[in-house]
């Protein structure tokens, strides 16, 4: 498929009279990590469930992988929605889990959906392997949610979202509530699948380490609208109070400094071009 993979044209999301967003317009390229960011109230998880059809804006246009979202498409029942809907995965902010049901059935959720005469076996071994495909241990599958750490609970939510083999994989604050460590793993997890699997990744996050880890381009939501989409040395550029402010006070320029010192000790972490650049 040549393009990108989402198109978003003139989009508006309101709740009564409050517009969330109004004339938003944004595209995602095929094999790129793309970081959404915004004040708070900016509406980056309300965007995101707009793509996935959790939300049905009033106003706009969205595609994903060349195909219309934004009319009857959204309903359950509509002709080629199942179809779509297999070819992205979600982790939601806290991973999402079924509380009452292990790992392993967690995973086997949407395998079972959309693949539903799949065997028992078949189902437990597809999960097993997702579990070791995320770096969880394989006792993990047989654990229920309460029963992991906050980052193992990422992990498995992240097997979920990986179930189906998805192209397109959207992450809602995936290292919030992470400690530092735990942060910079999920982080390498998140490029090392994206590299090995092909994935396109739309991620929302506030965390600026991410940001300069693994982020081949940021979106800054601000205004209702995407005001500002580049490298963050092209959003640096840029004379916007809110930009300057988040990727140039103090704890932007100690991220930044930290990316610097990352590939001055021989660990580039951006070590592929951004996409549809040459």
């Amino acid at each position: 498929m040549s393009g990108p993979v989402i198109r978003i044209a003139g989009l508006g999301n309101r709740f009564g009279e409050h517009w969330v967003h109004h004339g938003l317009d944004l595209e995602v390229r095929r094999g790129e990590i793309l970081g959404v960011v915004g004040g708070s109230g900016t509406g980056k998880s309300v965007l995101m469930r707009s793509i996935i059809g959790l939300q049905r804006p009033a106003a706009g246009q969205i595609e994903v992988f060349g195909q219309p979202l934004t009319g009857h498409e959204l309903d359950g029942e509509a002709k080629g929605a199942g179809d779509i809907r297999s070819r992205w995965g979600v982790l939601f902010q806290g991973g999402a889990l079924f509380s009452t049901l292990t790992v392993a059935e967690n995973i086997a959720v949407p395998l079972r959906e959309f693949y539903p005469g799949l065997p028992p076996a078949l189902l437990d071994g597809i999960a097993r392997f997702k579990v070791a495909l995320t770096g969880l241990p394989p006792g993990a599958a047989d654990k229920f949610p309460a029963e992991l750490s906050g980052g193992m609970r990422k992990r498995a939510g992240l097997a979920r979202a990986l179930a189906l083999d998805p192209e397109l994989l959207f992450l809602d604050e995936p290292t919030a509530g992470l400690d530092p460590i735990g942060a910079a793993a999920f982080d390498h997890l998140t490029r090392e699948l994206q590299a090995t699997l092909g994935l396109t990744v739309f991620l929302i996050t506030h965390d600026l380490d991410t940001l300069h880890a693994i982020c081949d381009r940021v979106a800054v939501l601000a205004d209702r609208r995407v005001i500002a989409v580049g490298t963050i040395p092209e959003l640096m550029a840029l004379d916007h109070p809110w930009i300057q402010e988040y990727f140039n006070g103090p704890r932007g320029r100690a991220a930044a400094l930290g990316a610097v010192g990352a590939v001055a000790g021989g660990k580039p972490l951006l070590d592929k071009p951004v996409p549809g650049k040459a």
